[in-house]
């Protein structure tokens, strides 16, 4: 059973550990806590009968739409549903919030999560390219913006 619930600073405490050999690389555990506690964000964890964590996810609002920031499953539980389960409750939090649009970024390499998100219904709106910091390097990435109406 997958347990849905809003993210703690408890629940940090025990990604942190595995964050970056259980998820990926690119999370920090700084900035995770910064969304946890930005008061326009909406973090939340799914978790396994026996409380460990199997992912994560996080919404921001703005002022006309509500930006997906992460959703992130554990690397040996990919594949099972559980990114569409963290997705589906992120759709269901926003449409409580009077918005009807959704919006993400999503590296063109991400394949994962371009199928999951095009599974959702969300459109490919434009690509962009972004210079991101990685690992003490610049890199250049191609993204692809995916935007989703909520009814």
């Amino acid at each position: 059973m997958i347990n849905i619930s809003t993210m703690t600073l408890d629940d940090l405490k025990l990604i942190e550990p595995i964050l970056n050999t259980a998820f990926d690389e690119f999370w920090k555990p700084e900035s995770l806590k910064s969304e946890l506690l930005n008061k326009n964000s909406k973090c939340i964890v799914a978790k396994n009968n026996s409380n460990e964590i199997l992912g994560f996810a996080s919404i921001w609002k703005s002022v006309d739409d509500i930006h997906i920031t992460n959703i992130v499953v554990r690397k040996d539980l990919r594949k099972q549903g559980i990114g569409s389960i963290l997705l589906e409750k992120l759709i269901e939090i926003s449409k409580t919030s009077g918005i009807t649009s959704l919006t993400l970024e999503v590296n063109h390499t991400n394949t994962p999560a371009i199928e999951l998100y095009t599974k959702a219904r969300f459109q490919k709106s434009r690509n962009q390219k972004k210079i991101l910091q990685q690992h003490g390097r610049r890199t250049n990435n191609d993204i692809k913006n995916y935007k989703g109406e909520m009814k």
